[in-house]
This record gives structure tokens, C-alpha cells and sequence, in this order.
């Protein structure tokens, strides 16, 4: 079984803040988590459900925010 590895806050709102600022470096969005989730040390999944969760809690995508989640 893999070892879970926790990432601070700080980190994972650094690697969602390069996601979305490297828009326009990449073919994909995928592809641009791909490249960081390399550089940071994460899973390309990891990253990617990181960034949803941001574009949720920015109201850009449908879905509970992290706050609802927590109330609930």
C-alpha cells in the first residue's frame, strides 16, 4: 500500500495558482497539470481534483464548495 502524503495548503494553492496561470503554455489544461504535478510531486489526479475544487469554490464549476463540504 502507498503512504499517503499530505501537502500543505501552500502548496497546493501554488500548484493550483500555476495551473491556472499556465493557460495558455499548454495544449490542455490536463497537459499543464500533468507538467506541474511532476515538478511538485503530486499525482496528475491529485492535481486535477485539486484544480476542480478550486474552479468550484471560485463559482466557475458546478458543485459544493469547500466550505459547504465542511458544514456538511
Amino acid at each position: 500500500m502507498r503512504k499517503s502524503v499530505k501537502f500543505s495548503p501552500e502548496v497546493v494553492e501554488l500548484a493550483v495558482r500555476m495551473v491556472f496561470e499556465a493557460k495558455g503554455q499548454y495544449e490542455s489544461q490536463w497537459a499543464a497539470i500533468e507538467s506541474i504535478a511532476a515538478k511538485i510531486g503530486c499525482t496528475s489526479e491529485t492535481l486535477r481534483r485539486w484544480v476542480r475544487q478550486a474552479e468550484r469554490d471560485q463559482g466557475l464549476k458546478p458543485g459544493p464548495t469547500t466550505e459547504e463540504q465542511q458544514r456538511i
